[in-house]
């Protein structure tokens, strides 16, 4: 069943039960006070019965008059008197029974009302004995005929149940035309899914139809949002698996054409095997890189956070860098501070090592790597600055994107593991999950500056002892 057929059903059915509800409180209320009429002209007929009743020396009844015919015209009266319950008075339907109407035993001897059906007439009764002195002297019943009134609730009970069933088939179809045209951006949506499911072109969007502000329309815009976020994974992982596959077949090559050569040569060459330990080395690191990216993207890497000295931290990296950097490129510490913060020290020191070890791959010979370490407000900040070939402007907003890699103007010759695809996007991750957040200025051709900022270990005091180190 259709979501537009069960909406029609369920609006049909709520407006049919809201007015048969509505309906029957109407047709209840009706009844009662048409039996409240009934009621109130038997009492008064019954007064004015009575009142014109007297008891003779004889203990029996009389009617000192003729009751006028005025107030009794929808009204019969019956007077018994005696044990005998002999007939003394009577008009209207008691003119064609027998005597006293028949009521459940026990009734006659109270004042009751009661409802029975003679002859074809619905009737409403009211039982009243007579006394006096202590002694019963007789009966007085009145009937008021009640088929004007089952009439009258007949027809209003015929109008509800007809209003009611009109009122449903006007709801239905109006539900399933309206319907109709607010389910059409579902149906568009669904017919769009399927066809990229068919063709696998995450390019395809769902045309937006009607107020782009309802719930449908923001269906649609996430919809339409959701498919733009998986292009771009796709798209993403697609230039991420052509990349790795680059870089796993360089070292792979050059490992197949050293052993190649050995067993030309019909004996160990020492060259060779440096070759390919150096490119083993490089498809561990590559290896391990992505493996800590599969961690970190899956949430299961894991940090063992302490107290960590990041100035201490700062010049360990400096001086391992350092033999990296060589005569070839100038490594510097321009300014450190003295700070502490809370986090993995291991994951920090990757991170440093990473963008130190980038600054000073993308700097040409002759080039500067500035270090430094202040207290910021409450945060810490570490700065690596170098004055390398720059990122291009149209790579800075996603070189922390996973799987992203800059164009290879950015890489130079020969450098080992090039590209931004990794390292960043696992720096990055780390900073957040210690609280931080991590900034990159470029300008292409002068120089690329990276600021990682982390919260300072509370209680911590400023003291910004300054030093130069080279």
């Amino acid at each position: 069943m259709s979501l537009r057929l069960r909406l029609t059903l369920l609006y049909s059915a709520l407006t049919g039960g809201i007015l048969l509800v509505f309906g029957m409180l109407i047709f209840g209320l009706v009844s009662i006070l048409l039996i409240d009429q009934a009621d109130r002209a038997l009492l008064n007929a019954a007064f004015e019965t009575i009142g014109r009743l007297r008891v003779n020396p004889d203990g029996e009844l009389v009617l000192l008059e003729l009751l006028r015919p005025s107030p009794m015209t929808e009204v019969s009266v019956l007077i018994v008197a005696g044990e005998q319950r002999k007939v003394e008075y009577r008009t209207g339907f008691f003119l064609g029974v027998e005597g006293l109407l028949p009521l459940p035993n026990g009734l006659l001897e109270q004042q009751v009302f009661a409802d029975t059906s003679i002859q074809g007439e619905h009737l409403r009764i009211l039982n009243v004995p007579l006394q006096a002195g202590g002694r019963r002297i007789g009966i007085l019943q009145l009937a008021y005929s009640l088929n004007q009134a089952d009439a009258f609730r007949s027809t209003l009970f015929q109008i509800i149940v007809l209003t009611a069933v009109g009122s449903v088939i006007t709801a239905a179809a109006a539900s399933w035309l309206s319907l109709d045209r607010a389910l059409a951006p579902l149906a568009a949506a669904t017919k769009t899914a399927l066809q990229i499911v068919r063709a696998d072109d995450l390019a395809r969007r769902v045309p937006l139809q009607g107020i782009a502000d309802d719930e449908i329309g923001q269906l649609v815009t996430a919809f339409n949002e959701t498919l733009e976020r998986l292009e771009q994974i796709f798209n993403m992982q697609q230039r991420f698996l052509a990349d790795v596959s680059h870089e796993l077949r360089t070292p792979l090559t050059v490992i197949k054409a050293n052993v190649a050569l050995m067993r030309r040569m019909g004996r160990l060459d020492p060259e060779s095997l440096a070759s390919i330990e150096e490119e083993a080395d490089r498809l561990t690191r590559l290896v391990g890189n992505l493996l800590l990216e599969a961690q970190a993207e899956s949430g299961q890497l894991p940090l063992h956070f302490g107290i960590v000295e990041l100035d201490t931290l700062l010049l360990e990296v400096f001086k391992e860098m350092r033999v990296l950097a060589r005569d070839r490129v100038h490594l510097k510490i321009t300014e450190i501070d003295q700070v502490l913060v809370r986090g993995d020290r291991d994951r920090l020191e990757q991170v440093l090592i990473n963008l130190v070890s980038n600054a000073i791959k993308y700097t040409p010979e002759g080039g500067d790597v500035f270090l430094s370490l202040t207290k910021v407000g409450d945060k810490a900040r570490l700065l690596i600055r170098d004055t390398g070939v720059g990122i291009p402007k149209k790579d800075l907003p996603h070189i922390f994107e996973r799987f992203y890699r800059a164009e290879k103007s950015r890489h130079r010759s020969g450098a080992e593991d090039s590209g931004f695809g990794l390292g960043l996007s696992i720096s990055k991750w780390i900073v957040v999950r210690h609280g931080g957040h991590i900034e990159v200025d470029s300008i292409e051709g002068q120089g690329t500056t990276f600021l990682i900022y982390l919260p300072l270990l509370e209680g911590t005091k400023q003291e910004p002892p300054k030093q130069e180190w080279e």
